[in-house]
């Protein structure tokens, strides 16, 4: 019964539980690994749960691309934030959260051997997706800033590839690409004929006047543009498991077979609790991204003691830091010392494609300001500890 599951054994199993286990056996560790925030949805989420409740009909399947007045709500939030137009060439399918949106695109545009473009590092998820799907990641390295090599990128495009995956801001990293650079990629997959996937769900999070781009607003896109996002992050909705695509109209009929075959329809009630999260007042979003960014500088100024120990990119989106240590230790073995010996916990670079050295992703979006300068300190006293020792 071996061959039955050699597929999904050439998987890497997902980090998080495993970090998990690990944290749990050492009771006191303040994690800086999983990347949520620690903040709950907006009041306007479980305002609109009654309405949910007052149809007696919710209780039955609905559209498998999601309800009329959530998606009313999307295109409306896709014009105003993102500069995208809902229009006869385009159209949105929610998703019960962005990673659903990426397996969707994966198993509507591939047949198994093709080969998905990915950025190092890449994010994991993206990289499991891929191979269970039958089809190979192609590595293209980013650069000493963690910033895209459109060039590079050009060069591994062969007769099988299918797309380019972009992530900005950017996981595991934290960098916010350039639009020069999106640009550059995007137009590369218009003219070899295949797609950029665009996983955006950190589009909220930028910092020091970092403004976020979407390339299926760049003009003549949208044919060949997949855009994934997410009520995860900035609505503090991970739980809810909502998240939406913008696709082109052509791959409508695939991405609904995968999704009906998957889920049905995402889940109803999360669906109006998301339709009154987009009610929420930007007070909301201003307030706790706010707070994030503050917590991000107490970050950066611990870490930045750790010159000369580590690589710290400057990096302004998302929640994260990628730090590059110098030591021949292996990144997990190091992860697993720095919850045993220091109580804190990040996450290791090699599930992030990331080999060729040791690499740690330090996530600081979960935790307020007293939870975030403990953490850091045992992270940069455990480094010092260990590496130095």
């Amino acid at each position: 019964m071996e061959s039955l599951t050699s597929r999904i054994h050439a998987v890497q199993s997902p980090i998080i539980p495993v970090v998990g286990e690990l944290i749990k056996n050492s009771p006191g560790t303040i994690s800086l690994g999983q990347g949520v925030v620690s903040y709950n949805p907006p009041p306007e989420a479980i305002e609109f749960l009654p309405k949910f409740l007052e149809e007696p009909t919710n209780n039955l399947y609905k559209s498998v691309e999601g309800i009329p007045q959530l998606l009313t709500a999307l295109a409306g939030k896709l014009q105003a934030f993102n500069g995208i137009e809902i229009n006869e060439e385009n159209c949105i399918i929610v998703t019960a959260g962005s990673n659903m949106g990426f397996m969707n695109t994966i198993l509507a545009i591939t047949n198994p051997g093709d080969e998905i473009i990915l950025n190092t590092p890449y994010y994991f998820n993206h990289e499991m997706a891929i191979a269970m799907a039958g089809c190979r990641a192609v590595l293209v390295a980013t650069d000493e800033n963690y910033q895209l090599r459109p060039d590079a990128i050009a060069q591994a495009i062969t007769p099988k590839t299918r797309a380019v995956v972009t992530i900005s801001p950017n996981n595991p990293t934290g960098v916010v690409y350039s639009e020069a650079a999106l640009r550059q990629v995007n137009q590369i997959c218009g003219e070899r004929n295949i797609y950029h996937i665009s996983d955006e769900a950190y589009e909220y999070f930028t910092y020091n006047g970092v403004k976020h781009i979407s390339p299926a607003a760049f003009s003549n896109s949208s044919e060949y543009t997949i855009s994934l996002y997410s009520l995860s992050k900035a609505y503090g909705f991970a739980s809810w498991r909502i998240g939406y695509m913008v696709i082109p109209k052509h791959l409508l009929i695939a991405v609904k077979k995968v999704q009906d075959t998957i889920l049905i329809c995402p889940p109803v009630i999360s669906q109006y609790a998301a339709l009154g999260a987009l009610q929420a007042k930007e007070e909301y979003l201003k307030s706790h991204i706010g707070a994030i960014a503050q917590v991000r500088q107490l970050v950066l100024d611990c870490l930045n003691r750790l010159q000369g120990l580590c690589s710290i990119i400057p990096a302004n989106g998302a929640f994260y830091f990628f730090l590059k240590v110098h030591t021949q230790m292996d990144a997990f073995e190091l992860v697993k010392r720095l919850i045993q010996e220091h109580k804190v916990a990040v996450i290791p670079g090699t599930t992030f494609g990331m080999d060729d050295g040791c690499y740690l992703r330090v996530a600081y979006g979960a935790l307020q300001k007293e939870t975030a300068k403990e953490g850091i300190e045992r992270l940069v006293q455990g480094l010092e500890t260990i590496v130095r020792s």
